[in-house]
């Protein structure tokens, strides 16, 4: 009996060690996420899965990355970092008085950091996104989403999984 129990032990806790790491995986490091919407094409289409680089929290400008919400997972830009003024002013984005080329192509309306929020700067631990469809696009713009805390990024989004023919690195 005891050698029946050893047995099925040692069939069993290779599938559940197998499971655990998959779960741990998938909760710390890296997990898929599936595009909803249109906020980010032409980049990223809707239904397009990625994966999710959870570890990397060290996030640059035009990072992809993926935001909690209010409970809703969205996919956006990083456009302005901590300490950085903002402003696009004739569809240029310029940083701290600066002209930064956009990778957008969509058409942006005028605005600055400080006649949307008050602010002159981004302040410490908050991010500017916005989504690469500037048209058809909820993002800090909107101040129901707002400056997005960096505690609210879950990761970024590097890798695309679905379609096969866009698989690869997101450009």
């Amino acid at each position: 009996m005891k050698e029946k129990i050893i047995n099925i032990t040692k069939e069993v806790v290779p599938y559940i060690l197998v499971i655990l790491l998959a779960l741990f995986i998938r909760a710390f490091i890296a997990s898929p996420v599936r595009v909803n919407g249109t906020s980010m094409v032409d980049t990223l289409k809707e239904g397009d899965i990625l994966i999710l680089n959870k570890m990397n929290k060290n996030y640059k400008r035009f990072d992809i990355v993926v935001i909690d919400s209010n409970g809703t997972k969205i996919i956006k830009r990083i456009i302005g970092l901590p300490g950085e003024n903002i402003e696009y002013k004739n569809n240029s984005l310029y940083i701290n008085n600066k002209y930064v080329k956009d990778v957008a192509k969509e058409v942006t309306a005028d605005f600055s950091l400080e006649e949307l929020y008050g602010y002159k700067m981004i302040p410490e631990g908050y991010y500017f996104v916005m989504g690469d469809n500037r048209d058809g696009s909820s993002d800090s713009r909107d101040k129901r989403i707002g400056l997005i805390k960096k505690s609210d990024i879950k990761g970024k989004a590097k890798f695309r999984i679905w379609p096969f023919n866009h698989f690869g690195k997101i450009k």
